[in-house]
């Protein structure tokens, strides 16, 4: 039986970290259901994931949600409890051994910083505490067909009608938009102006007339992505983030967010997109008998090695973050890193397989294989890595920018495909 309650934990900004910690523990032991307790302190995540489906986890979420525990940091009227950074963590150390998922990952990663950093107070009002409780799911519609890894030059039009903005385009590479209720939007709003100075940046209401969701199968058959098309979709001004022409400044924002969410182990946000980490690794070469093979050992603690470095430069992140601090480009580093590492990862897993990870037609793909090929995805989700390059380059170690011809031209004039 799931039981839901409204109570917010008696934690403020006042509380001593060690009372923080003691609070936790009481919520735990008093709103998180005791099997799935049990199953935590019996084998960890993958004991919960056999007695707490997604179902029964989203019928619970909203005792999570009330509770303010899902971003602790954050102001008590925005859903959170208003703590500094060393309480959040204390917080967090106490649920990690649960395995409480923040869901609305989009909304918590993506949108809030937009908000928290260019959005009114009646904006943060009306749209941060939903996305707390999970009620209201987010996506982001950027990129375009022809804007992708250039997303500057997006062609998607944003048209002033009285108070509303009329928005007709085509967006691609939508996650999760299949799922969500709304979605951050970068339309062009002037296109008589170099291309970063004529967007705008929106909440999008998808579900309206004017907005068709199309999603895009997998190799593996799941459905992560979407693409979005958006013919006369209103837009009224009281939803427009920052100032008109000024959404790229906004847009920075998220996609620092966006970074940081992908940048795996320690970043809070979505870990290992595709198959899992090396702990599960070490099971599969012992079930498979080959943990005892030299170059086997060799390369599992070679990644292993990878994935704790990356896990504490995610979390001196993640510690900036929650004192206040916006990701900024140092996120492209995490993100650089976890694509290419998380696809090292998943591979390493098929090749423990060795034949059992091939030819399989018409039966369910073994977890690993299925790793291993949404892995593919890790350096081109969240800005792909030439992107992110540039972006470290240019950003944090303070390298000329790349040439480009087309950067004060006016963006009806720049060529595109």
């Amino acid at each position: 039986m799931i039981i839901v309650t409204t109570d917010r934990v008696a934690i403020d900004g006042t509380t001593p970290v060690d009372d923080a910690r003691a609070i936790t523990r009481a919520w735990v032991e008093h709103e998180v259901p005791k099997r799935w307790r049990d199953a935590a302190e019996r084998g960890g995540s993958a004991a919960i994931r056999e007695v707490r489906s997604r179902e029964q986890y989203e019928q619970w979420y909203p005792t999570f949600g009330a509770s303010g525990l899902v971003a602790p940091t954050w102001p008590v009227e925005y859903g959170g409890l208003g703590v500094r950074s060393a309480i959040a963590l204390a917080i967090d150390a106490e649920l990690r051994p649960y395995n409480l998922g923040r869901l609305n990952p989009l909304g918590l990663n993506l949108v809030a910083p937009a908000l928290f950093a260019h959005g009114t107070e009646e904006q943060r009002l009306r749209y941060l505490p939903p996305i707390v409780r999970n009620e209201e799911v987010w996506c982001q519609l950027f990129s375009e067909p022809g804007a992708g890894s250039d997303l500057a030059s997006l062609a998607t039009r944003a048209e002033r009608d009285g108070d509303e903005w009329v928005v007709t385009g085509q967006k691609v590479w939508t996650t999760w938009a299949h799922l969500a209720g709304y979605g951050v939007l970068l339309a062009r709003t002037d296109p008589d102006v170099p291309k970063r100075r004529g967007i705008t940046y929106f909440l999008v209401d998808l579900r309206q007339p004017g907005v068709v969701v199309r999603p895009l199968r997998h190799i593996t058959g799941e459905i992560d992505f979407n693409e979005v098309f958006l013919d006369g979709a209103r837009v009224p001004d009281s939803q427009r983030v920052g100032e008109r022409g000024e959404g790229w400044r906004v847009a920075n924002e998220t996609l620092s967010g966006e970074r940081q969410m992908v940048s795996g182990s320690g970043s809070g946000g979505v870990d290992h997109i595709g198959g899992s980490g090396t702990a599960r690794l070490f099971g599969v070469a012992r079930d498979r008998g080959r943990a005892d093979e030299p170059a086997i050992r060799q390369r599992l603690m070679g990644v292993y090695s990878e994935e704790r470095i990356r896990e504490w430069t995610n979390q001196r992140v993640r510690a900036g973050l929650k004192a206040g601090r916006s990701p900024g480009p140092e996120s492209s580093i995490g993100k650089v890193h976890q694509g290419g590492l998380n696809q090292r990862i998943q591979l390493l897993a098929t090749d423990l397989l060795g034949a059992g990870a091939m030819a399989w037609s018409g039966e369910e793909l073994p977890f690993e294989v299925k790793g291993m090929l949404r892995s593919r995805a890790n350096t081109i989700e969240g800005g792909t890595t030439e992107v992110n390059k540039n972006v470290i380059a240019e950003r944090v170690l303070g390298l000329p920018r790349e040439p480009d011809p087309w950067n004060d031209v006016p963006w009806r004039e720049v060529p595109r495909a």
